[in-house]
């Protein structure tokens, strides 16, 4: 059951809904326009708030909804994390757009709402109020990520190690925005 949900996870977190939906809407391709990368943050720049809100709605749901399956099936928590880590590694890298994904966050946070909710909301209120002080997703991004690290250590520490692998991913994929925050580049709303 854990590999078979694992590959569905992967699949279904591949959907890129930024993607999808600036297809739809004939939007550029959010990999050839604005920062190029398939998320939300993107799509705010280049299509506006509605199609924005619907990939960040996109988004997470494919991050949570494997997790919560992975539950019900009875999976351990630590295979759930697993599970959703291969619906990020999906987002990141997905098969249908020629593994050209976006940087994970949202899926990311679709995942430890299904995992351990308070860490999620720990890290949408740090996301916020880095956003709201920096106006930098990135960086927002890059702070709480990782602050969910020790939550997760104190209250669900099967989930640890899954949700250390998919930070560092966070990170490496975000080598870009690090660089040019490091460079005073960064792009800010």
């Amino acid at each position: 059951m854990f590999w078979s949900l694992a590959i569905f996870a992967y699949l279904l977190g591949s959907l890129s809904f930024a993607i999808l939906l600036s297809r739809l809407t004939g939007n550029p391709d959010p990999r050839m326009s604005g920062s190029g990368n398939a998320g939300a943050t993107n799509m705010l720049r280049l299509a506006g708030k509605k199609l924005a809100i619907l990939t960040l709605l996109g988004d997470v749901c494919k991050g949570l909804l494997p997790v919560l399956i992975a539950h019900f099936a009875g999976l351990t928590l630590q295979q759930q994390a697993w599970v959703g880590v291969c619906a990020v590694l999906g987002h990141l890298f997905p098969l249908y757009f020629r593994f050209r994904g976006g940087k994970g966050v949202a899926t990311a946070a679709g995942m430890l709402l299904g995992i351990y909710p308070p860490a999620a909301l720990l890290a949408a209120l740090a996301w916020l109020l880095t956003f709201y002080l920096t106006r930098t997703s990135s960086l927002a991004a890059l702070i709480a990520t990782p602050l969910t690290l020790p939550l997760l250590a104190w209250q669900e520490p099967a989930a640890l190690l899954p949700m250390s692998v998919l930070t560092l991913l966070i990170v490496w994929r975000h080598r870009g925005n690090l660089r040019d925050l490091f460079a005073g580049r960064e792009r800010h709303f």
